[in-house]
């Protein structure tokens, strides 16, 4: 990949400033591009969608490989034409056409490609909104090259050599296919058992056994009815004055953490994490909601450090994403019923 005469004809013409050094340094040396770390890893590969001069300090990781540049207009059919494709770059996102940026993501889900957006803190809302729920993202605002390759690291897929036996036949692929797809729905049917069983409040095996519909079948492995309609619970009324206390102590909490910074470097206290807890903390007490960009505004550090913060919090289960009802086009962050009873375990501990 690294000598002249390998390179495919997307290199030569329109590839982003960076990537075009990173290409000429490499085809003076006549080396190829760097090895994986495992002998038999292959490196990732990677689309990178943008118009205009990219950041020229941006460096590939060893394990990503930069395969085609492309227009954003043109870049979900690239996509889907690609023989491989791992990582999705896109850059100014949210200059970029709906409708484009809409079949980009579509093209990635259906590649199991993972997309890097860059985007500005103003547009930050609208392009978490816009991005399916299921796609592996990662968002980055103003970032430098740490965050760059921090992002790469985080998005690139392991891809080792397989031997193929040519000695296989259709039937047993197809005995193969049939016994993953049904080790899929054991596990399926046993996560299902799990959360109806083991769960506090949940009816027991003979109460369930006794739960049928007029038509006999089990109404527990129905999908419960949603209304879509009804607000987040961040909306409900408020109710009380001692919640407004609460909210107020945690206010004042996050207040003083601030002033700190007064008479301190500010990276001396970083916790993002902690901030975001307290802020989600107040912010349910008080019944409002919180946008992404406001909750990275909150965690009080660069925003793309707050975007990666607020992914491994939702990944572990203490954040959830909701709909806002009234704008499709925002998605706000909340504590998970289990992350705001600990709050509020740890608030009581204080008072005692």
């Amino acid at each position: 990949m690294g000598r002249d005469g390998d390179r495919p004809p997307e290199f030569e013409e329109g590839a982003p400033a960076f990537f075009g050094k990173y290409l000429a340094a490499r085809a003076d040396a006549a080396a190829p591009w760097p090895a994986a770390r495992d002998a038999d890893a292959i490196a990732s590969p990677l689309l990178f969608v943008g118009t205009g001069e990219a950041p020229s300090d941006l460096e590939l990781v060893a394990d990503a490989r930069l395969a085609a540049c492309v227009e954003p207009a043109l870049a979900g059919g690239h996509a889907r034409r690609m023989a491989q494709v791992d990582i999705i770059w896109l850059a100014a996102a949210e200059t970029v056409a709906r409708a484009a940026f809409d079949d980009l993501c579509a093209a990635a889900e259906e590649r199991g490609a993972a997309l890097i957006c860059e985007t500005s803190l103003a547009a930050l809302d609208a392009i978490v909104a816009a991005v399916p729920v299921g796609l592996r993202a990662e968002y980055l605002v103003a970032p430098d090259a740490v965050d760059r390759q921090v992002a790469l690291a985080s998005a690139r897929r392991t891809r080792r050599l397989e031997l193929q036996d040519i000695a296989r036949d259709d039937a047993t692929e197809r005995i193969d296919r049939l016994q993953e797809e049904v080790a899929r729905i054991s596990r399926l049917l046993g996560d299902l058992a799990a959360q109806r069983g083991g769960l506090a409040g949940t009816p027991g095996l003979a109460a369930r056994r006794d739960d049928r519909d007029g038509d006999g079948r089990s109404a527990e492995v129905r999908s419960p009815v949603r209304g879509y309609a009804a607000p987040p619970r961040t909306f409900l009324p408020v109710e009380g004055a001692v919640e407004r206390q609460h909210a107020k102590a945690v206010r004042r909490m996050l207040r003083q953490r601030r002033m700190r910074e007064q008479y301190f470097p500010a990276d001396l206290f970083a916790d993002p994490a902690w901030d975001m807890l307290l802020d989600l903390y107040a912010a349910r007490l008080e019944h409002h909601p919180v946008s992404v960009s406001s909750l990275c505004i909150a965690a009080a550090v660069p925003a793309t450090t707050a975007l990666r913060w607020i992914k491994t919090m939702t990944d572990a289960g203490l954040f959830v994403r909701e709909s806002d009802p009234q704008d499709g086009r925002r998605i706000f962050i909340a504590l998970a019923d289990g992350a705001s009873e600990a709050m509020a375990r740890y608030f009581q501990a204080l008072e005692e």
